[in-house]
């Protein structure tokens, strides 16, 4: 690990995207509430937020951070696809871009997860840092 300790506490924030790609019927299934397992957007939300908690638990090089917020919305996008965000907030000695990363992971995970009997073939696309704010390194926006 890289040593913070001498780093000054600063608020940290990222924003994080992914996509799920799907079948158009899996996505009707979806937004109709008829998966067996249930309700696919609320659950992802939830696991999105656990995987920002157990960043430090998955990724080995990664700080232990006392996270402030953390938002997972997942939205239906077009006729076959999910967008998923994550956005987090922390003050602390070092970035929250891991755990808005893997809560966008752990979310497409779930949705995976959750409809894989209807749709073997979904993708998992184009997972990406947004923006990240605060810290020596500044902002960052994507293009």
């Amino acid at each position: 690990m890289i040593n913070v300790d001498d780093k000054p506490l600063t608020k940290r924030t990222a924003i994080a995207e992914g996509y799920v790609r799907m079948s158009p019927e899996t996505l009707d299934a979806i937004v109709g509430g008829n998966i067996k397992k249930g309700d696919v957007l609320c659950v992802s939300k939830i696991s999105g937020i656990s995987g920002a908690k157990q960043t430090p638990a998955l990724i080995p090089m990664c700080h232990p951070v006392p996270l402030g917020n953390v938002e997972v919305d997942a939205v239906p996008e077009g006729m076959d696809r999910i967008r998923v965000t994550a956005k987090v907030i922390a003050t602390w000695k070092t970035g929250v871009e891991m755990e808005a990363l893997t809560a966008v992971s752990v979310a497409c995970l779930n949705i995976y997860d959750m409809c894989k009997y209807m749709d073997r073939g979904m993708k998992i696309e184009d997972v990406r840092l947004l923006y990240k704010a605060g810290g020596k390194s500044g902002e960052f926006v994507a293009k």
